[in-house]
């Protein structure tokens, strides 16, 4: 057997160790940033995203900001159980919610947690974020006597390389709910920032409950989200506010004076009370609910109840209805005052409360419209008044988060007609409307079930 070299073998050894050390340089050199992160330049467009996610949230950490995930995508992808996100402690090979490819990721801000820091810009671009502010008016600011509105910021982005956050300011309005305004630029703002229409928030205003957290840790990264992921998923969804129309209500007044004798303040302080009491019943039973009639008609004309029209209106579809909602307003001090119809035909019911009615009328779907039905009590006629199909969006009276028709002038101009703008105060619910049609008779046989009056 022939001698083996050793000054070969230790070459040998030699050249590959150094081989070896200059691969190491190299990859250090390429992967790896001067402060040990991996070079964005050579990551996958996935991994690029979740490094973005974490930068961002060690900057708004540096500035002690709350923020917590509302990315619906992302939230999308966790379970009802979240709490197997804890054991998650590194992002490690299987990076499943942040590496999901996608342009945006949108994280949420309490207003109140947060003072206002302009170093915030500063900051980003030490990160290497591009950053942009965009602002609005505040709208609880804004009033019948003062227009003008203070600007807050509304919205924030970070971009880095191909992957950007959007950060959504919430604000705490009157009626115990959130809200975030629309994303508006400016004109000197540069459109193609990010793809703008994109966003999975800012397109119009949103109301949202206020969501308890949860802090846990997704891919490595601790978050905070919303505990119950699938309620906030559903708020999202059908999260459009509609801010009252402020301008158009002091015209109205201007024309047409406001009532302040003391019977209309009585009326209104007891009609703000009465639609409180029927939202916290009928939450209670899961039952949607929009203004409707006169109390719509109040809210889109003049930003108020109207005061003569001595009661408060209410929507319901007649899929949501719930055999123990008489029950339900009785043990909420609401006596039933009359009930009429039955639930497969022009269901009405109506509880008095001190000197005010609570109407709620039941509305059928059918293929290309909705209806509501109405019943004389003294001779069984039934009415129909029709409205085109509509959505349902949030607003606020009488700081009160309630759902209006997203199309509230065609909801509007087909019960009150082109007219609607000018005061009626003589009203036959049987003939004035624009929509009513008469609907036939109640079948004498029938009228101890559908005509029940107290």
């Amino acid at each position: 057997m022939p001698r083996i070299n050793k000054s070969v073998i230790l070459a040998l050894l030699t050249v590959t160790s150094s081989v070896f050390l200059l691969f190491q340089l190299y990859y250090y050199k390429q992967y790896l940033s001067k402060d040990g992160v991996r070079n964005f330049n050579s990551l996958s467009a996935n991994d690029a995203q979740w490094q973005v996610v974490k930068k961002f949230l060690d900057l708004v950490g540096r500035h002690n900001l709350p923020v917590y995930l509302i990315d619906p995508v992302t939230l999308g992808l966790l379970t009802p159980d979240t709490q197997h996100l804890r054991e998650s402690d590194t992002k490690g090979p299987n990076c499943k919610y942040f590496c999901a490819r996608r342009e945006f990721t949108t994280f949420a801000l309490l207003a109140k947690l947060w003072k206002y820091d302009a170093a915030l810009a500063k900051s980003a671009a030490e990160k290497g974020f591009e950053f942009l502010e965009l602002r609005g008016k505040d709208p609880r600011l804004a009033s019948m006597d003062d227009l003008s509105g203070t600007e807050i910021p509304l919205h924030f982005i970070f971009r880095l390389q191909s992957h950007a956050v959007h950060l959504v300011v919430f604000y705490e309005r009157s009626g115990n709910y959130l809200w975030h305004g629309p994303l508006r630029l400016k004109p000197n703002m540069d459109r193609k920032f990010v793809p703008f229409r994109k966003l999975d928030f800012g397109h119009q205003a949103g109301a949202y409950d206020r969501p308890e957290l949860l802090l846990t840790s997704i891919d490595g990264l601790e978050i905070r989200i919303p505990k119950n992921v699938s309620r906030f998923l559903g708020e999202v969804a059908n999260s459009r506010f509609l801010e009252c129309r402020y301008k158009e209500a002091r015209a109205f007044y201007q024309l047409y004076p406001d009532d302040t004798s003391q019977e209309a303040i009585e009326f209104r302080k007891n009609a703000k009370t009465l639609l409180h009491l029927a939202a916290r019943t009928l939450n209670s039973l899961g039952m949607r609910f929009w203004l409707s009639s006169g109390t719509c008609l109040g809210w889109f004309r003049q930003c108020s109840v109207i005061p003569h029209s001595k009661d408060v209106d209410l929507g319901i579809w007649i899929k949501d209805y719930r055999s123990d909602i008489i029950s339900a307003f009785q043990r909420a001090g609401l006596p039933l005052k009359h009930k009429f119809g039955k639930k497969e035909d022009s269901l009405e019911l109506s509880f008095q409360a001190q000197d005010v009615k609570l109407d709620i009328f039941f509305f059928y779907e059918e293929e290309d419209h909705v209806w509501n039905g109405g019943t004389q009590a003294k001779s069984g006629k039934k009415f129909k008044y029709m409205f085109p199909k509509f959505t349902l969006c949030w607003t606020e009276l009488v700081e009160l988060k309630v759902q209006v028709p997203c199309e509230t002038m065609d909801y509007i101009e087909a019960n009150y007609g082109k007219s609607w703008n000018v005061p009626v105060k003589t009203w036959d619910w049987k003939s004035s409307p624009a929509n009513v049609q008469e609907n036939g008779v109640w079948p004498v046989g029938e009228w101890d079930d559908v005509i029940q009056v107290y």
